[in-house]
């Protein structure tokens, strides 16, 4: 019973999962290796800021951002070390990532989508044969968010910065606006961020 009550859950989340398929192509060796270097990363999360006042004023507004979406305090605030630091690392954006989620999944931990993508960021599988490991479980937060930004960052490299291409690529979807356009659109309408002025700062 309990099993079945799980399976119609992942039914339920697979349908609001709105990936596209991420296309399987070759990689170089080095740019394998480059990868799989990335995804082997162990350092524990953290806010990567000039200043401990910064991180905690960009970890408390985007804590109440997210709050609708993830009640618990505890989970919110670890998703959020995550995010920033696998995006940072990769050179993203961390509010473009949670955008990009937001579109991906819905911050659905265990989204599914038609095509078979996973979690938050909406991993194709393949991915886990191509540089990860077998052991590697893509609903994993830490896992998923390392895949997916590394995902981005090689396509990001490939269109050589262009954000806008680079996410089609992600989305499988390249060539076709729609995507990119909601990621965008989500980025400055729910996730823009400006740090406060500090006073005495020049």
């Amino acid at each position: 019973m309990h099993k079945l009550v799980f399976l119609i859950g992942l039914l339920f989340i697979a349908a609001s999962a709105v990936a596209g398929g991420q296309r399987e192509e070759p990689l170089s060796n080095s740019v394998r290796a480059m990868m799989q270097k990335s995804i082997s990363d162990t350092a524990a999360p953290r806010l990567v800021f000039a200043t401990e006042g910064e991180g905690q004023l960009w970890l408390q507004e985007m804590s109440r951002r997210l709050q609708k979406r993830m009640p618990d305090q505890t989970a919110r605030e670890d998703f959020l070390r995550t995010v920033h630091y696998e995006a940072t690392r990769a050179g993203l954006d961390p509010q473009m990532v949670l955008a990009l989620i937001q579109v991906e999944s819905a911050f659905k931990k265990y989204a599914v989508s038609s095509v078979g993508a996973r979690g938050y960021m909406q991993v194709m599988p393949f991915w886990v044969r191509t540089i990860g490991t077998p052991d590697h479980n893509l609903f994993h937060l830490r896992l998923n968010l390392r895949y997916g930004c590394t995902i981005l960052r090689h396509y990001l490299d490939i269109e050589k910065g262009d954000l806008y291409r680079a996410l089609g690529r992600y989305n499988g979807s390249l060539g076709q606006p729609q995507y990119p356009n909601l990621v965008l659109g989500a980025w400055r309408k729910h996730w823009d961020y400006r740090a406060p002025m500090v006073l005495g700062a020049y």
